[in-house]
């Protein structure tokens, strides 16, 4: 089962965009653009990033190990 986290690769301040981003499947650029536009339009988007900061749990040690073996596996085969 997938579970968000904030990420410890995509992190610029909290990990929070980085690990939504890796949730989704996505370029991270996008939920922190997101944030700034939330932030410069309503300034809601600094309060939705702090909550989240608090209430989703950092990726656990284990979790950044098992993707970068998969990124190695993956790049070993396109090698080949």
């Amino acid at each position: 089962m997938k579970r968000l986290y904030r990420s410890r690769k995509e992190k610029y301040i909290a990990g929070v965009c980085g690990g939504i981003a890796e949730y989704f499947d996505i370029d991270p650029i996008i939920p922190r653009l997101i944030f700034v536009l939330l932030l410069l339009g309503e300034g809601s988007g600094l309060l939705i990033y702090i909550i989240l900061w608090l209430v989703v749990q950092e990726e656990p040690e284990k979790e950044v190990v098992k993707k970068k073996n998969i990124v190695k596996k993956k790049e070993a085969k396109k090698k080949e």
